[in-house]
C-alpha cells in the first residue's frame, strides 16, 4: 500500500472517531483475528454472553448486530470503512450493550481500520496462508496480525489489556511476542475436558474445539458462570456457513466457507470421520471453486491437490471470479488433480445439482467456498444475489420430486 493510501486511511480513521466522540472509551471491545474460526469464535462469545444476561453488539462478515436489531452483512466488507465501525461502535453505546465483538482481518489492519478504538480484549485463532499476494509473502502477513496486538498493548488507556493466543497454533509464540505488554491468557483444545459432552453436533470437527476453547476462555475471564457456558455451548445452533448440515439422510449435504487448503483439508477430513467412517463404499462429492479472482492464485492447484485425496468424485465450478476468466481458474484448480477426473460447469447452481444427483445412500456431499456470502461477483464489479443454503435445499427438494 503507497504511503498516499495509507495516510488516507488513517485520516478516515481518526475524523471517524472524532466525529463520533471515541465510543469505543465507553465500552468494553473485544476484537477476534487470525485465518480461520474468527465468526465462529465470535458467535459463541456473543450466546454466552446473551444467555448470562449481557447486551451485545457484533460485527463480522456474516452479520452486523446491536442488541435486538439484527441484519447480514451485505457490505463485502468485514471491516467496513469511511468511519463505519465508529458509527457501529456509538449506535451499540447507545443501545446500552455491555460489549461489542468484532471480527478483525489483516486487510482491516492494514488499512487502519482497528485504529482510534480502544480495544479492551483481543483473541488471535491461528494462522495459515491466504492474501499472500496481497501482502506481499507470508511473513508480511503475519506481521500485519501482530501489529494488531502491538497496537492493542501499546495504548494509553488505564487497565491491562487480556490477550487471548491459541497455543496449539504454530505461530502462537509471535503473536505472544507481539502482544508481550499484554496480559496473555493461553487456551488450548485440550483443556476443554468436561466440556466435550456438551458439544452440538454444529460445532462438529475437531478445529472447532479451539474455537470452543478461545470461547471459554473469555468467559472465564468476565466472570461468566461455567454452568451457563455449558448451557450456551450445548444450545449452540452453529454459525451460517460453517460446517452447515443442510441433511444427513439418505445422504448428507454440507455446506462450508472453506476457502484455503488448510481449511479445505480440514472439513474433508471431518466430513469422512464424521459421515463416511463406518462405510468405505461411500463416497464424498465435492462441489469447488477457489478463493476469488485477483488473489492467492498459488493455492489454487494444492486446493485441487486436497480435492483429489479426500473426494471420489470431484466438480469444479464457478465462484467469484471478478475480472478473471471464471473457466482459466478452474483449469489450473485442476492442474493440481491427479490420477482423478474432475467435472467442470460453469454454472454453480448447474454444479451443486450434478453433485447432488450423484449422492446415493450413505455419501457425503460437500459445497465449499461460499458458506453464507450473499454475492456471486462477476466481472466489472456485477454481482448477482446467491443464497448457497438456499440452492442447496432447493435442489435436494427438486430431486424428491
Amino acid at each position: 500500500m503507497s504511503i498516499f493510501l495509507s495516510w488516507y486511511h488513517f485520516l478516515w480513521s481518526f475524523l471517524g472517531a472524532l466525529f463520533f466522540g471515541f465510543p469505543s472509551k465507553r465500552i468494553f471491545v473485544f476484537g477476534v483475528t487470525g485465518t480461520k474460526g474468527k465468526s465462529t469464535v465470535l458467535e459463541l462469545v456473543n450466546a454466552i454472553l446473551e444467555a448470562a444476561g449481557k447486551k451485545t453488539a457484533l460485527l463480522s462478515s456474516i452479520r452486523i448486530k446491536i442488541d435486538k436489531q439484527n441484519q447480514k452483512n451485505y457490505l463485502d466488507n468485514t471491516m467496513p470503512g469511511r468511519a463505519f465501525i465508529q458509527k457501529f461502535l456509538e449506535e451499540a453505546v447507545k443501545a446500552g450493550c455491555d460489549y461489542v465483538l468484532v471480527e478483525v482481518t489483516s486487510q482491516g489492519v492494514l488499512q487502519h481500520r482497528h485504529s482510534f478504538i480502544k480495544w479492551s480484549a483481543a483473541l488471535f485463532t491461528n494462522l495459515a496462508p491466504e492474501h499472500i499476494e496481497a501482502h506481499g509473502g507470508f511473513k508480511n502477513y503475519r506481521k500485519t496480525k501482530g501489529d494488531f496486538f502491538r497496537y492493542i498493548v501499546r495504548q494509553k488507556n488505564p487497565g491491562q489489556k487480556l490477550i487471548f493466543i491459541n497455543k496449539d497454533d504454530s505461530n502462537a509464540q509471535y503473536i505472544a511476542e507481539a502482544a508481550k505488554d499484554g496480559k496473555i491468557i493461553f487456551y488450548s483444545k485440550s483443556e476443554i475436558g468436561n466440556y466435550k459432552s456438551t458439544i452440538p453436533g454444529s460445532l462438529s470437527g475437531d478445529f472447532n474445539l479451539e474455537n470452543i476453547a478461545g470461547a471459554i476462555a473469555f468467559a472465564k475471564s468476565q466472570g461468566i458462570d461455567e454452568k451457563n457456558t455449558r448451557e450456551a455451548i450445548k444450545n449452540f445452533c452453529g454459525v451460517p456457513g460453517r460446517m452447515d448440515i443442510v441433511q444427513t439422510e439418505p445422504f448428507a449435504a454440507v455446506i462450508d466457507y472453506a476457502h484455503t487448503p488448510d481449511s479445505l483439508e480440514k472439513v474433508y477430513q471431518s466430513l469422512r470421520q464424521k459421515f463416511l467412517s463406518a462405510d468405505k463404499q461411500a463416497k464424498l462429492i465435492c462441489v469447488l471453486g477457489s478463493a476469488g479472482g485477483g488473489r492467492d492464485k498459488w493455492k489454487r492447484p494444492k486446493m485441487g491437490e486436497i480435492a483429489a485425496k479426500y473426494c471420489e468424485e470431484i466438480i469444479l465450478t464457478n465462484e467469484d471470479p471478478y475480472d478473471e476468466n471464471p473457466l482459466e481458474i478452474m483449469d489450473q484448480i485442476e492442474s493440481g488433480i491427479k490420477n482423478k477426473k474432475a467435472d467442470k460447469i460453469l454454472n454453480r447452481q448447474e454444479a451443486i445439482r450434478k453433485a447432488l444427483s450423484l449422492a446415493k445412500k450413505g455419501d457425503a456431499v460437500v459445497i465449499t467456498g461460499k458458506g453464507c456470502e450473499p454475492w456471486l461477483h462477476l466481472k466489472n464489479g456485477k454481482k448477482i444475489p446467491w443464497d448457497e443454503r438456499k440452492t442447496v435445499a432447493n435442489e435436494i427438494q427438486n430431486l424428491r420430486t
